[in-house]
């Protein structure tokens, strides 16, 4: 009698315990649960495979997804520099980039009627030059948004439906951690036999604020693998020396 009468109150003490157990543990797996769905460690798992390619390195460095946007906030809040942005580079910048949209047209890539979009475009000298050579509907997107001419967005992730645009300009793909998923959400966003062109630097490294250094064109073919490479040539755009034009493939 008294040996069961011990069994019967240890009983709750035991489930106590291990109620007590399970909830000191719930934190843990809901961390291994919330890494297993972060977006983040996708695009880290499709950066891996790209960075063995020797001419498209990834700079190390970033502890977190976060920490890298917080580095490219740094660069894109800077106020002395988008002051620069907005008055003295306005002015010297939007002609340069007027002359390479006037040659994209003669070429055939761009057309007044395009629905244009500028990845990356921080205040939208871009999508000012795109507005005097005619393409009227055009627009920016970059993480800090700048109206009328450029709206919020990440890169990794655009916010536009699939088949939006008829073409896409970015002279920012050394600033992407993820380079396969910049480009995947650019042909995402493309309309078949829409057109992306890229300036990127090939014989010089960009800048502080730069993920990734690219050392030659092969990459960028490789990434782009619903696309066809369609023109490459020398350019003097700012640092950025050499500009890239993909053409997405039709549907069959």
């Amino acid at each position: 009698m008294h040996v069961g009468m011990n069994i019967t109150l240890t009983k709750p003490f035991i489930l106590r315990c291990f109620i007590v157990s399970l909830l000191l543990s719930l934190p843990f797996f809901l961390f291994l649960f919330l890494q297993l769905l972060s977006p983040q460690q996708h695009y880290r798992h499709v950066s891996i495979a790209t960075t063995a390619n020797n001419n498209l390195r990834i700079r190390p460095g970033y502890s977190s997804y976060d920490a890298y946007i917080q580095r490219q906030l740094n660069k894109t809040l800077n106020p002395r520099l988008r002051k620069i942005w907005t008055t003295r580079d306005w002015d010297r910048k939007i002609p340069v980039f007027a002359r390479f949209f006037e040659d994209l047209k003669e070429k055939k890539l761009l057309h007044k009627g395009s629905k244009a979009l500028c990845v990356g475009a921080r205040v939208g000298q871009e999508v000012e030059a795109l507005r005097r050579v005619g393409v009227r509907d055009s627009m920016g997107m970059d993480l800090v948004p700048y109206p009328p001419l450029v709206v919020k967005g990440d890169f990794h992730n655009q916010p536009f439906d699939n088949g939006t645009f008829d073409f896409e300009f970015s002279n920012v793909f050394d600033h992407a951690l993820y380079p396969e998923r910049f480009v995947a959400e650019i042909e995402r966003t493309l309309k078949p036999n829409g057109v992306c062109v890229l300036h990127v630097a090939l014989s010089r490294r960009a800048d502080k604020y730069s993920a990734n250094d690219l050392y030659s064109v092969d990459p960028l073919v490789t990434l782009f693998n619903h696309s066809a490479l369609v023109h490459v040539r020398g350019v003097d755009g700012f640092g950025l020396d050499t500009e890239v034009a993909f053409r997405k493939n039709t549907l069959r």
